[in-house]
């Protein structure tokens, strides 16, 4: 065998070495960071409101501390304070101690799940005290979408919408502002179309309607433009890089169906650097908080998209000035013969 015939044939085994190497790594890493937040979802370090007398809050505070490092806790003097903590997203609920018994705030909202884990953290609580709990939802999920099924399902279809376009504008070869065009327009109708459907039609967002539109297209033009933006400094292969990190790390790390401190540490806090999460954070605070502790998330989305933005036109210049470096070839004429 030759040795020209001999390289395709190494290049060859090469490749189904690696395929077979690769896919299960990544299968392996998918799995971790989709099952391993899943499976220690747990209260850490939770903002809970704690309202009434001193002497009266002393002894719940007690036995809320049973529960290391579970809850963080935030006094208050009444129960109108609690709320409008609550209100505010400084706390995911509180626990009022009035003299009929213990009263517990919750805000379904913010999270349906962290909700139904308070009432049994703090009900089984009281139960051991012989005392019974009276809930109230101060803020509650959207009667279409009370367990926050709507809300959480929307993260992966901003992902890919995100991927998408920053993936089709790279394809197409756009550049510079043509690019940036592109991007903005799509990341624009993308929000359009979701607060018509998730607002207009299936009632799971109840806040301005606008301001939801420009929310979702935000969430997706952080996505769009960051892998638009890397594809345009490192080609093709920044695709795969963006849409691996959003996909793999961004989804189960945002939190959407539960909170970010429920997460592993320091998977919530991540997850809230991420697109995915920011987007999930600000679309409650605009939908069901009129804007509460959106000014976070929504400084963490701009970044991103005016990251990814530059780096297109970066990329671009870049680009250009190479072509234009580029040394003219002297071309002549060969004589013939």
């Amino acid at each position: 065998m030759s040795a020209t015939s001999a390289t395709p044939a190494r290049t060859r085994t090469r490749r189904l070495i690696a395929v077979v190497v690769l896919v299960p790594v990544l299968a392996a890493l998918a799995l971790w960071a989709f099952a391993w937040p899943a499976a220690r979802t747990a209260p850490r370090d939770l903002p809970l409101g704690l309202a009434g007398p001193t002497a009266a809050t002393a002894q719940v505070e007690k036995q809320l501390a049973q529960h290391k490092g579970a809850f963080e806790i935030h006094h208050y003097a009444d129960e109108a304070a609690a709320r409008d903590a609550i209100e505010d997203r400084t706390v995911y609920g509180a626990v009022v101690v009035t003299a009929q018994g213990p009263e517990l705030l919750t805000a379904s909202a913010a999270g349906p799940v962290v909700a139904q884990m308070l009432q049994q953290a703090v009900a089984q609580q009281a139960s051991a005290d012989g005392t019974q709990v009276r809930t109230v939802d101060v803020v509650a999920a959207p009667e279409n979408d009370p367990r926050g099924a709507a809300l959480t399902s929307s993260v992966l279809p901003l992902a890919l919408a995100g991927i998408t376009a920053g993936a089709v504008v790279t394809v197409l070869g756009l550049r510079g502002f043509r690019a940036v065009t592109a991007l903005v327009g799509a990341a624009a109708l993308v929000g359009v179309a979701g607060a018509g459907i998730a607002d207009s039609w299936l009632g799971v967002l109840t806040g301005d309607w606008w301001t939801e539109a420009g929310v979702l297209g935000l969430a997706t033009l952080a996505v769009s433009g960051a892998v638009a933006g890397l594809a345009a400094l490192l080609g093709h292969a920044g695709i795969g890089i963006v849409a691996g990190v959003v996909m793999l790390f961004g989804n189960p790390f945002s939190g959407a169906s539960s909170a970010p401190q429920m997460l592993p540490e320091p998977v919530g806090t991540i997850g809230q650097w991420l697109p995915p999460g920011a987007g999930t954070t600000l679309l409650r605070s605009v939908s069901f908080f009129d804007g509460a502790a959106a000014t976070g998330p929504a400084l963490t989305l701009t970044w991103w998209a005016a990251l990814g933005l530059g780096a297109v036109l970066l990329g671009s210049a870049l680009k250009g000035r190479t072509k234009t470096a580029e040394p003219a070839v002297d071309r002549q004429l060969a004589p013939v013969g």
